[in-house]
C-alpha cells in the first residue's frame, strides 16, 4: 500500500499526467513522440503491476497477508467492507489471479473505449494519450475489486483464460522474435560476428537439448519427454535446412541461419517450460508440490517458488513488451500483422517539441494513429495473463484446494505452441515461393 501511495503522489506530482494535452517534459529530456510516450506509460502500469504479483508470491510477504486486517475471510473490515479471500490455502497464488484480473480487466476496458480511433482528432485519443494519474486511479480500483471477488470457482475458472491468453502471447512472442531476427540478421549481413552468433545459438540449443534428455527422461519410462524433445529437435532441423536452401535464399536474400537459430534456441526455450510442467515427479526434477500450509517440496531444496523457466519467461516477457511499446516493425506483413505502421509526424509538430528551451511530447498522430490502440491494448491485456501463469509456474489447486498441482494442460499448451512457432516461421520462408504475386519485401 505505501508503494501504491508513493508512485500515487509521484504520478500527482507531474502536472501533465492530469490533463488531455502532449506531456511536458523536462528541459533535460528529449522530444518524443506522443504515442511512444503513451504506450511506455501503459506498459509501466503493466510493469507495476507485475511488480506487485511478484511482492505477493513471496514466502515472506504471503505470511505477512495474513497480518493485515480486512485482507483475509473472517479477519475483521476496513471501513465496513470485508473481503473475501479465503486465505488458508495458497494467499499468495490467489493474489497474483487477482492482480492479474485487475490488469486484464484494466486493458480490456481502454480496448473496448478505442476501438476504431483513427486519429489523433477523436475525442478519445485524449484519453489514450492523456489522464495518467485518472487511469491509474482506475487500476487501483479494479484492483481493490478483485480482492473481494469471492473464492468459489474463480481461480480455477480464471486459471483457463491465464492459459488460452498466454498461448496466444507466446505465438506474439514468436512474431516479435522472427521480425528481430530478420532486421538483426540484415543489419548484420556480410558480418563476422553474425557467424559467431549464429555458432553460439546453435551450441547452446545443442547443450541444452542434451540437458533435457539428461535431466528430464530415463532410460526407462518418461516417454512423453523423449517424444516431444525429439519431435521439436526434427522440426528445428528442417526449419534451418528450408531456410538455406537455394530458391529460399533466391525469394529472400536475407534470410539465413541467424533467424532459424535464434527461432530454434526459444523452441528448445518452450520444450524445457513444458517439460517443467511434468506432473510426474520421476520424469521432472524440478517439480514443486505445495500444500494448502504453504510449504513446498521437491528433490532438491528451493530458495524461491518460481523455477528456471519461469524467471527466463519473466526476462522475456519484459523484453517483448518494451519491444511492442517502443518499436515499430521495419517490415510492412509484420505491420500489418501487428497492426502498427510509422506515420510521420509533420514538420510544423516536430518544431513545435521544442519551444522556448523547453522539450514535450509532441502529436505525431493527427493525420493518423502510428498503431492500433485496441490492439495494443490486447497485447497487454494477454501479457498480464502470461506473467500470471508465468509467476505462478502454470499450477492450480486440485479439486480439493488442498494441493497446488502441474497439470498436463501447461504441458500440451506449451508444446502447441512451439508447434505454432515453427510453422509460423516455415510459412515466412515459404510465403514467397507460395503466393509470387504478393509483395514480401
Amino acid at each position: 500500500m505505501g508503494a501504491c501511495l508513493g508512485v500515487c503522489s509521484l504520478l500527482s506530482c507531474v502536472s501533465c499526467l492530469c490533463g488531455s494535452a502532449p506531456c511536458l517534459l523536462c528541459g533535460c529530456c528529449p522530444s518524443a513522440k506522443n504515442s511512444t510516450v503513451s504506450r511506455l506509460l501503459f506498459t509501466f502500469f503493466l510493469f507495476l503491476g507485475t511488480l506487485v504479483s511478484i511482492i505477493m508470491i513471496i514466502p515472506g510477504v504471503e505470511k505477512e497477508l495474513h497480518k493485515l486486517p480486512g485482507f483475509c475471510e473472517g479477519s475483521g473490515s476496513v471501513l465496513g467492507v470485508q473481503t473475501r479471500v479465503d486465505c488458508g490455502s495458497f494467499l499468495g497464488h490467489k493474489a497474483v489471479y487477482r492482480m492479474g484480473f485487475a490488469m486484464a480487466a484494466f486493458f480490456f476496458l481502454f480496448a473496448a473505449i478505442m476501438v476504431c480511433v483513427r486519429s489523433s482528432k477523436d475525442p478519445r485519443a485524449a484519453v489514450q494519450n492523456g489522464f495518467w494519474f485518472f487511469k491509474f486511479l482506475v487500476l487501483v480500483g479494479i484492483t481493490v475489486g478483485a480482492f473481494y471477488i469471492p473464492d468459489g470457482a474463480f481461480t480455477s475458472v480464471w486459471f483457463y483464460f491465464g492459459v488460452v491468453g498466454s498461448f496466444l502471447f507466446i505465438l506474439i512472442q514468436l512474431v516479435l522474435l522472427i521480425d528481430f531476427a530478420h532486421s538483426w540478421s540484415q543489419l548484420w549481413l556480410r558480418n563476422a560476428a553474425l557467424c559467431i552468433v549464429t555458432f553460439i545459438f546453435y551450441a547452446t540449443s545443442i547443450a541444452a537439448i542434451v540437458l533435457l534428455y539428461v535431466y528430464y527422461t530415463k532410460p526407462e519410462g518418461c516417454t512423453e519427454g523423449k517424444v516431444l524433445i525429439s519431435i521439436n529437435l526434427i522440426l528445428c532441423l528442417i526449419v534451418s535446412a528450408v531456410s538455406i536452401l537455394p530458391k529460399i535464399q533466391d525469394a529472400q536474400p536475407h534470410s539465413g541461419l541467424l533467424q532459424a537459430s535464434l527461432i530454434t534456441l526459444y523452441t528448445i526455450y518452450i520444450t524445457w517450460s513444458a517439460l517443467a510442467n511434468v506432473p510426474t515427479q520421476a520424469c521432472n526434477p524440478t517439480l514443486l508440490v505445495r500444500n494448502s500450509t504453504g510449504s513446498a517440496t521437491a528433490t532438491q531444496p528451493l530458495t524461491t517458488w518460481w523455477d528456471a523457466p519461469s524467471i527466463v519467461g519473466l526476462i522475456i516477457f519484459i523484453l517483448c513488451t518494451l519491444f511492442i511499446s517502443v518499436r515499430s516493425s521495419d517490415h510492412p506483413q509484420v505491420n500489418k500483422l501487428m497492426l502498427t505502421e510509422e506515420s510521420a509526424g509533420s514538420a510544423g509538430s516536430e518544431a513545435a517539441a521544442v519551444e522556448g528551451g523547453l522539450h514535450r511530447a509532441y502529436d505525431n498522430e493527427q493525420d493518423g494513429v502510428s498503431y492500433n490502440y485496441t490492439f495494443f491494448h490486447l497485447c497487454l491485456l494477454l501479457a498480464a495473463l502470461y506473467i500470471m501463469m508465468t509467476l505462478t509456474n502454470w499450477y492450480r489447486p486440485d479439486e480439493s484446494l488442498q494441493v497446488l498441482t502441474s497439470p498436463w494442460t501447461a504441458v500440451w499448451v506449451k508444446i502447441c505452441s512451439s508447434w505454432a512457432g515453427l510453422l509460423l516461421y516455415l510459412w515466412t520462408l515459404v510465403a514467397p515461393l507460395v503466393l509470387p504475386d504478393r509483395d514480401f519485401s
